[in-house]
């Protein structure tokens, strides 16, 4: 295992608490530092790295040792990682989304998804947007969601960077979804 200054226990949690635990952590870790996160939350690999990014940290990268994923963030100067962390400016609804006939992107990880999706919703995980932006149309409406906001608020981030031009994140995302789900599980 690589060596880490500060240790954080994110095991058992799903997403959004691991980012959450990790940017309190953040808090307490001095610039430099090194803080090691454990989860069991598979989609935590690609969600805690996009975080990273996002607010000007140094994702190193993550380890697996029998289900529990290891990442390990440096901690870059906090007054720039305040000013990097932004929100996406473009939000819409659950309903908003459903009603509008464009493309619903969801980014959760396939098992999130096969077990209950949007009918007709498109599933790239976060962890595989920057190496599948193509299968997507760049001047097309896409509505991005998640369980909660926080992934898909990262997504319309990354895909608005590559020229997207008609991103909306959806708003609370499944968590406060109440239609018909489709499914893919046997």
């Amino acid at each position: 295992m690589i060596k880490a200054d500060v240790q954080l226990d994110a095991k058992g949690l799903a997403c959004p608490m691991p980012i959450v635990k990790t940017k309190k952590a953040m808090n307490d870790v001095a610039e430099g530092q090194v803080l090691e996160i454990q989860a069991t939350d598979k989609g935590s690999v690609a969600d805690l790295a996009a975080w990273s990014k996002t607010v000007g940290h140094q994702y190193i990268g993550s380890q697996e040792d029998n289900g529990v994923f290891y990442h390990y963030i440096r901690k870059c100067n906090q007054e720039a990682s305040e000013v990097a962390e932004k929100t996406f400016a473009y939000t819409a609804t659950n309903e908003e989304a459903i009603v509008s006939g464009a493309t619903i992107l969801d980014v959760r990880e396939a098992a999130e998804y096969a077990f209950g999706h949007i009918p007709g919703a498109v599933s790239i995980p976060m962890g595989e947007l920057a190496q599948r932006m193509n299968e997507l149309q760049q001047d097309e409406a896409i509505y991005v969601i998640c369980r909660t906001g926080t992934r898909s608020d990262m997504a319309a981030q990354q895909l608005a960077e590559a020229g997207f031009t008609n991103i909306k994140n959806v708003l609370p995302g499944m968590v406060g979804y109440e239609g018909e789900l489709a499914k893919e599980v046997n």
